[in-house]
């Protein structure tokens, strides 16, 4: 399975958006009373509206627990069948790969996988994406011109680039940008350029902070997510102003989409209510709030549209990356080694 980004016709639209919805709309809270439980990964806000409207929709209660991708994943698979989780929601899929190989999804309804294309979901079936984000370079317009970017994710390696970029090494979300440099061009070239990064980068705690610091003029560039940038200038633009969002495309590994995962727990109580959340997510109701909220991630619902301030995600030229086999465990051995973590 590889990604994707194909989309089909109108009236397949239509059906996917408004059947599942319907579905979700019938389901029944859970015969104890107990509100769903969700571990969740993905952005508070965005989850939180995902959940409010939901509920108002279906009465299916439900409660969020938060926490990051890694955090919520090495959880559950501690947790094992105890685990009191019913649905994992995350940014990125490496986690979701994490909890899969431990056998603790249950496998998603055909109905629900067939809201998003084949390569926005693992070949099993036992998760799917609900979301997703691009990689892309943030770079400070009064010290860079677009003639002097990087052609590739791969050209920060050299020499000249020393001291002048930035990124956040020890978040999940560099990890999967790493974890599919791994993939697409192997274990050599990704520890190479790994070292040269240690070299190279300048490490700050989180993308946000990143992004603020080339806004600032301290370092010229930034690898970031996207909506980083696209959530700033929503507000005040105080961070991004002075900045550029530069897109790799051609299938290089700058130009990596992240998936963001959805699953249910194998071990939950509440698998109709369960499903029927990871259903609404994923069909109109839940794709919609991505268009029209202010988390500016991508939708990935067959027809569904993403937030119009975006670059069209099939104008990515992302490369193809199987996101159920990201490795996040020897991406961290490999940064280890690099002494990037």
């Amino acid at each position: 399975m590889t990604f994707s980004i194909s989309r089909r016709s109108c009236g397949l639209v239509l059906l996917a958006g408004l059947l599942p919805a319907a579905r979700a709309a019938t389901a029944q809270p859970s015969p104890d009373g107990a509100p769903l439980v969700v571990y969740n990964a993905q952005h508070v806000s965005l989850t939180k509206a995902w959940i409010e409207a939901f509920t108002r929709e279906t009465g299916i209660a439900v409660t969020m627990r938060s926490g990051g991708d890694t955090e919520l994943g090495n959880q559950i698979v501690q947790e094992g069948k105890a685990s009191p989780a019913d649905v994992f929601l995350t940014e990125n899929s490496p986690a979701m790969a994490l909890v899969d190989n431990a056998g603790l999804f249950a496998p998603v309804a055909a109905d629900t996988l067939a809201l998003v294309p084949p390569g926005f979901r693992p070949a099993n079936g036992h998760w799917m994406g609900i979301a997703a984000r691009s990689t892309v370079f943030a770079y400070n317009t009064s010290r860079l011109t677009t003639a002097q970017l990087p052609a590739s994710l791969l050209d920060l390696a050299a020499p000249h680039w020393k001291g002048r970029w930035a990124a956040s090494p020890s978040g999940a979300d560099f990890q999967a940008i790493v974890g599919a440099l791994l993939a697409s061009r192997g274990e050599a070239t990704t520890a190479a350029w790994l070292t040269a990064m240690k070299a190279n980068a300048v490490a700050y705690r989180g993308n946000g902070v990143a992004m603020k610091a080339v806004n600032a003029g301290e370092i010229d560039g930034a690898v970031i997510y996207h909506y980083y940038w696209f959530g700033d200038q929503a507000k005040t633009g105080e961070n991004s102003n002075h900045t550029a969002l530069h897109y790799f495309r051609g299938q290089d590994p700058g130009a990596f989409v992240s998936l963001s995962g959805g699953g249910v727990l194998a071990s939950s109580k509440r698998q109709p209510q369960a499903q029927a959340f990871l259903r609404w997510i994923a069909g109109q109701g839940g794709q919609n709030i991505l268009r029209t909220g202010d988390s500016f991630e991508y939708a990935v619902g067959l027809g569904a549209a993403s937030h119009p301030k975006l670059e069209p995600l099939d104008k990515l030229q992302a490369p193809p990356i199987n996101p159920s086999e990201l490795n996040s465990r020897r991406v961290g051995e490999l940064m280890i080694q690099a002494g990037l973590l």
